[in-house]
Order: C-alpha cells, then structure tokens, then sequence
C-alpha cells in the first residue's frame, strides 16, 4: 500500500480498470445501464519490431484514430518510477504520469501525448508516410531517450489495426464517471474493461467505491486480468513479416 501511495502522489491521473470476462460481458453491459448504440468507434494502432523489442523495454507506440476524423499519438513508458522523470519533462503539458489500479496489481506509466488526424495514420500504415511524421520533436525525443539502442521510431513495423467502442456513462448510483471500452480482436476474441478516474488524494476511498459498485452488480472482482495492449500486439506480431506493414 505505501509503494501506490508514494506513486500516487507523483501522478497527474489515476484510473481504476476492471477487465470483465467473456462470459459475465453481455450481463455486465445489461447491469451498468449502457447504451451500446452510444458508444464512439475507434481504431488502434501500435508500432514495434518483429520480435516486440520495445515492448520488451516497457516502450508503447500508439496511433489511435477516432470517429470523427481525428486522432492522437502517444509514446508510453511503463513500467515506470516517477522519480527517474525529468523535471523538464513533467512541466511539458503534453507529458503525463498515470497511475492504473487493477484487481491483483497496479502499474505506473509515464506518456508523451500528441494529436493528429485520421487521415496522417492511414497514410503512414499504408507506408506513403514515414512514422516519425506522426509525432512532435517532444514524442520523438522522448521515443530516443527510452527505446533500445538501435531501434529508430520508422524501422518499427505496424500492429493493426484493432477495432474497438468506448462510451462514457455515469450510472444514477455511483457518483464518479465510467468509461467502458469493448475490444475487437479479429479472431473474434474480445476484452471489455470498466474504468473510472480519481485524484491521488482519494485513491484508497475510490477503490473502495468503485469495487462496492461493482459487486452491487453482480459484476466478478478477479485478480485474473487481461490487457487490451498485450492481446493487441501479440495477435499482429505473430503475423509481421516483411510485406506490407513495414514503415521504412
């Protein structure tokens, strides 16, 4: 407990995830009162080696288009110690230190967040646009500092896309906004995960709420947690090869 609390308190932003099983996912949709018909489609895309070398090294690489013509990139690292972060980096408004809470863990990332629209990421996953176009001069500085020796930002080859819904909801009895995101593998596998945000400062007492909510519902608290961005990239790494995807 004292290792979240120190964590948190060098955090801009704590989410609280839950990832729902297959099985209990229909009656969980049913049970928070969501509107399927609401939701707002997205497209992911992540960027990595063959062999997932930067994932490896605890480095993301996201492209993620959202209805409406727009996009946003992001540069993750996580794990991460907030306290190995530059000061020049925390002061940027773009950067950003976030703290995930799960069932049976927690995890703390470190993101440099940029915009872009739709059409700049098809461009460069259909390969007319090379990679680093898509990120600022701050994205790719920080993409050098963390990724392995060696790996420049367009040898990366593409993973994706995976099609999911997200839809914001703020059920009558839980005082804290949900966020419910639906993956779409396609092998027809599939992740749903529930979230909520909170302030540092009320970690301990939102977890407590969020978990009530959950079990109110009849919705399983497990420690046994999938992760949309593993299942993403382990899919499409297993299918790279030298053809199309590559980003040269």
């Amino acid at each position: 407990m004292k290792k979240v609390l120190d964590l948190a308190k060098d955090s801009k932003s704590i989410e609280l995830k839950l990832s729902v099983p297959l099985s209990d996912q229909r009656a969980t949709i049913e049970s928070v009162g969501l509107d399927p018909v609401e939701a707002q489609p997205r497209q992911v895309y992540f960027f990595d080696t063959a062999d997932l070398a930067l994932n490896r090294a605890g480095v993301i690489v996201r492209a993620r288009r959202i209805q409406g013509g727009d996009a946003d990139t992001v540069i993750k690292l996580r794990p991460v110690d907030p306290a190995t972060i530059d000061a020049e980096s925390k002061r940027s408004g773009s950067f950003k230190i976030e703290l995930d809470l799960m069932p049976g863990g927690f995890v703390c990332s470190a993101s440099c967040k940029g915009v872009a629209t739709g059409e700049e990421v098809l461009d460069v996953t259909a390969g007319t646009t090379p990679l680093r176009s898509l990120f600022s001069k701050e994205q790719r500085a920080f993409f050098k500092a963390h990724a392995p020796k060696g790996i420049a930002l367009n040898s990366l080859l593409t993973l994706g896309p995976t099609f999911l819904l997200r839809a914001k909801h703020r059920p009558k009895s839980f005082k804290r906004g949900l966020t419910v995101e639906m993956w779409l593998y396609p092998d027809g596998s599939r992740i749903l995960e529930i979230s909520t945000k909170c302030q540092p400062s009320e970690v301990f007492q939102a977890t407590a709420e969020f978990k009530g909510y959950l079990q109110d519902r009849g919705i399983t608290v497990s420690a046994g947690q999938a992760t949309k961005t593993k299942a993403a990239m382990e899919f499409f790494s297993a299918g790279l090869g030298a053809g199309p995807g590559a980003n040269g």
